[in-house]
């Protein structure tokens, strides 16, 4: 997902929404305390990608990524990655912040297609189930996270190419810091 920031810049991070089936309506579920969630409390509008980029993924998982080329969006103030497979413009509806996740409910005001969803093969996969597990060092046990990443690292170096390989670098940096600082 990409918001503006206090300044009018892009912040990207990664967002798992759940959609409407007819796709014109998203709930989004951000930590209050996220850059993403003050963000969208300030301007109410973003844009959700589907994209098949598992390093782009990871990095912004771990607060690594530098926002990638894009373009202003069409129908909202935000920011469309050029790279990206779809993208849906929203607007925010309605906040809910009385649970330890803020509740955002939004409106897609417009949607496009960038490229063709190329797919997940099963490193990308494994990358997506560890960055996701990346975001959650602060909630589970470390060894339980170093357990499962090892599990990933076998798939990644199975099936992974360079890209994989490099993300799951980024992911295990991660994990050994949240373990030196533990």
């Amino acid at each position: 997902m990409t918001t503006l920031d206090a300044t009018g810049a892009p912040h990207l991070a990664p967002m798992g929404p759940h959609v409407s089936a007819d796709f014109s309506r998203l709930t989004l579920r951000p930590f209050p305390t996220s850059n993403t969630c003050q963000n969208l409390l300030r301007h109410g509008e973003g844009v959700i990608h589907v994209t098949d980029d598992a390093l782009l993924l990871a990095r912004a998982a771990v607060g690594a990524a530098v926002v990638p080329p894009g373009r202003p969006a069409a129908r909202v103030n935000g920011y469309v990655l050029a790279d990206c497979c779809r993208y849906f413009e929203f607007r925010v509806t309605s906040v809910d912040a009385s649970a330890p996740r803020v509740r955002i409910e939004a409106e897609v005001v417009h949607a496009g297609r960038v490229r063709d969803f190329f797919g997940f093969n099963r490193a990308k996969h494994a990358v997506v189930e560890a960055a996701i597990l990346a975001t959650r060092l602060h909630l589970l046990p470390l060894l339980e996270v170093a357990s499962e990443f090892a599990k990933l690292r076998v798939i990644v170096g199975k099936t992974g190419g360079p890209d994989e390989h490099a993300a799951m670098d980024l992911l295990e940096a991660k994990l050994r810091q949240a373990e030196a600082a533990g």
